[in-house]
């Protein structure tokens, strides 16, 4: 049996699949037929590298070995098709695999953006380039996707199905964007970023409350864009609320890896920097004028963050972001956040309307952050037995471990006669 990776090893393959995926699709254009000779390439390495040891250049050594499996593949291709056609004259090989022009050092460069940009097609609507995207470069399981578009895992694999199969048979290559194509996907291109990050940062299931190889890449990532298109003000907003959204990261877990909610953080555990940066960017964003979403959503994670306490915390300034927020973003998830700083404002009777109001949204009535936050604000309102009773329906429909024993450990601390 051959010896396991371990946990560096792993890790170093997470990081590394997307920018060899990227540098493959952009020499030969067939995503398909790339990601199948990545994942082959990444096989190889979980079984030579643990025996051979891991070699200098990893990522050129993938790159290599996914290329020469996608040029077999080709070579085997047109071999067979020449014997089904009975073609007379042979094709030289060079004519069979003939490469995308390429600059020197290839190996070296940083494909993860362009990768992101190439998922965007033109062919896909803006859901499927996201689903791909998220697979490609994210590496979030069918399932982990689904969670995040709030619909069925079967429905997902279809979408990420027809998406692969649109590409392949538009005719319109799989390459890397110009200035004016990748304008046009931009937009996308963000989204993805952020889903990305939110399922770094609050994992949808697993054991493990956060998954930093994804928040960590998602805000590499951001960065590469914002030196990409530097004047966009939303970009910069989207590089803000990350970094004042990870700010908190290592005050969310205790010792044993339990979650702590918001307003039971350390706070003298955030990350100032990252809060100073994100400051910085956020401000200097919505001076431009014409204010976007992210940019909303970083002022929002802003105030929380300079905020000495929840008790101390501009929930007034929040709310009226919130209703900003909500003209652009209709989404379930920004209004459920609405109705938490509603309850904030104007106490837990009014946010448990408006929690009546969301419940009728099917992407969210069956969403354990809607018996969550239910619960929360009915034991703001007194009503231990029904606060007991949501956090238990919650936790039965939460595939995050962490979250589950939290939501079951505030089930029972309002247990009866407590």
């Amino acid at each position: 049996m051959a010896p396991a990776l371990d946990g560096r090893t792993q890790q170093l393959l997470r990081e590394l699949a997307p920018q060899v995926l990227g540098a493959i699709a952009r020499r030969f254009r067939h995503f398909a037929a790339s990601e199948d000779a990545v994942q082959e390439a990444l096989i190889a390495a979980a079984t030579q590298w643990p025996r051979d040891g891991v070699p200098d250049h990893p990522r050129s050594w993938l790159i290599q070995v996914a290329a020469r499996r996608l040029t077999d593949h080709v070579r085997a291709e047109a071999a067979r098709r020449r014997r089904e056609a009975i073609v007379v004259s042979l094709v030289p090989p060079e004519d069979q695999i003939a490469l995308a022009p390429d600059e020197a050092g290839a190996t070296e460069r940083d494909d993860s953006l362009d990768l992101v940009f190439m998922c965007c097609h033109p062919v896909l609507s803006q859901a499927s380039a996201i689903a791909l995207t998220l697979r490609a470069v994210g590496g979030l399981t069918t399932r982990e996707i689904a969670s995040a578009f709030l619909v069925p895992e079967a429905t997902m694999a279809q979408r990420i199905s027809r998406a692969k199969k649109s590409i392949e048979e538009s005719g319109v290559p799989f390459e890397a964007p110009g200035p004016r194509e990748r304008g046009e996907r931009l937009g996308t291109v963000m989204q993805v970023l952020y889903l990305i990050f939110s399922e770094g940062y609050t994992a949808s299931a697993g054991p493990e409350l956060q998954r930093t190889d994804l928040s960590g890449e998602a805000i590499r990532l951001a960065r590469m864009l914002r030196d990409l298109v530097p004047d966009d003000a939303e970009v910069a907003g989207l590089l803000a609320l990350m970094l004042l959204t990870d700010a908190r990261r290592a005050a969310r877990t205790g010792p044993s890896g339990e979650l702590v909610p918001l307003d039971r953080q350390d706070r003298s555990r955030w990350d100032r920097d990252a809060i100073g940066e994100g400051v910085a960017l956020v401000t200097a964003a919505i001076s431009r004028g014409a204010i976007g979403a992210y940019q909303l959503q970083a002022a929002i994670a802003a105030v929380h963050d300079e905020a000495p306490s929840t008790e101390e915390t501009d929930w007034a300034e929040i709310l009226a972001l919130y209703g900003l927020l909500a003209r652009i973003d209709e989404s379930p998830m920004v209004r459920l956040s609405q109705a938490i700083a509603l309850a904030m404002v104007h106490g837990p009777a009014a946010g448990l309307a408006r929690l009546d109001e969301l419940a009728q949204d099917p992407r969210l009535a069956e969403h354990h952050r809607l018996d969550a936050a239910r619960a929360h604000l009915l034991e703001r309102a007194g009503d231990r037995d029904g606060a007991r009773a949501c956090y238990r329906r919650a936790a039965m429909r939460t595939a995050s471990t962490s979250e589950r024993d939290y939501l079951l450990t505030q089930a029972a601390r309002l247990g009866a006669g407590a």
